[in-house]
């Protein structure tokens, strides 16, 4: 399904470029028997829900326009925000997130957890730091970004 995201990642990136949007994420994918294409969107100070329809019907049109058609079987396009606890995906998600508090989940278990929920304090190409709370201890652990399998924002309760 990686062809498809490609697709409609080309077809999207020139309506978001020219609205000065970001493309997020793009993901193709069977939940029950249906099949949805979601592409999330921001900008600085955050998206809104008419930019995010404005976005589905613009490229519902180009979808519609393409011969062949990219993507043969019925499905759900989904144009939203990635909201407050959005995924870093890219390095500019990571830089962006520098001194954020985030959620971590690992490959493998780092200091006996597969989970963490810190700020990030340091960022380098190949590792993180992240300062969070082990009961009423404040500590620090690099994770290794290849153990990373994935990485988003978090709201601090």
């Amino acid at each position: 399904m990686s062809s498809v995201v490609e697709t409609v990642t080309e077809l999207v990136t020139p309506i978001l470029d020219e609205r000065h949007f970001e493309l997020v994420d793009a993901e193709f994918v069977k939940e029950g028997k249906s099949w949805y294409l979601r592409i999330y969107i921001d900008k600085p100070g955050g998206i809104n829900i008419e930019e995010c329809a404005l976005v589905s019907d613009l490229l519902g049109e180009k979808l519609d326009d393409c011969d062949p058609d990219p993507i043969p079987q019925a499905y759900f396009l989904e144009v939203s925000s990635p909201g407050a606890e959005r995924p870093l995906k890219k390095e500019r998600d990571y830089e962006r997130a520098l001194n954020s508090y985030i959620h971590v989940s690992l490959y493998q278990s780092l200091e006996g957890n597969k989970v963490y929920e810190g700020t990030m304090v340091d960022l380098k190409p190949d590792e993180l730091t992240l300062e969070y709370m082990d009961k009423t201890r404040q500590k620090t652990i690099v994770i290794p970004r290849k153990q990373i399998a994935q990485a988003r924002l978090a709201i601090k309760f």
